[in-house]
């Protein structure tokens, strides 16, 4: 097991139990947020490398999942323990990767901001920080990730690892034009 790898920005200096946090990123496509500030994706996709070398492999949720639940995972804006954005409805992991869902927090200033960010796109990538509490690295370089202590889920600017993307607003993305619909479902269908 590795001690720890900062692999992102951390504005305001995160630091729990003398650690740094890992920071992975998956570049997102945000489809709108609903009118409440609820959106859903993926946060981290099995198996897949990621630009620092890391691939996070099914099952390294699991543990920090069950002891924290979704409200004991914080919902940052770009890593800074200063900016959070809401809360996370549920993080669950399945066949492809961490499912999340959250919502902004829409009476802060900033949670609005991003909402704008997230509607026009101009604010892209979702990205976990975390500890490793299990990994193997093999001859070619590459860690593979088989446990983690999940401590946050941030909205990024610059994302580091690519491949999954926020699938659309959540529950439902009512009132959108029927071709954005469909090109929103024909999506998620080739995604998953």
């Amino acid at each position: 097991m590795e001690e720890h790898l900062v692999t992102g920005h951390l504005a305001g200096g995160l630091r729990l139990a003398g650690r740094l946090p890992e920071l992975k990123a998956v570049p997102s496509v945000i489809g709108p947020v609903d009118g409440e500030g609820v959106f859903e994706g993926y946060a981290s996709l099995f198996n897949v490398p990621d630009l620092g070398g890391d691939i996070i492999e099914p099952g390294a949720f699991a543990a920090s999942l069950a002891r924290r639940g979704a409200a004991g995972v914080r919902l940052l804006w770009q890593h800074d323990p200063g900016e959070p954005l809401g809360t996370w409805l549920s993080l669950v992991e399945d066949a492809r990767g961490l499912k999340v869902r959250g919502r902004l927090s829409l009476d802060a200033r900033r949670a609005r901001d991003v909402e704008a960010l997230l509607k026009t796109g101009a604010v892209d990538g979702l990205s976990i920080g975390f500890h490793t509490e299990r990994a193997r690295r093999e001859a070619s370089g590459v860690r593979r990730i088989s446990r983690l202590d999940l401590w946050e889920v941030s909205i990024v600017t610059f994302p580091m690892a690519p491949g999954a993307r926020v699938l659309a607003a959540a529950p439902a993305t009512k009132g959108n034009p029927p071709l954005a619909e469909a090109i929103r479902r024909v999506t998620a269908e080739l995604h998953s």
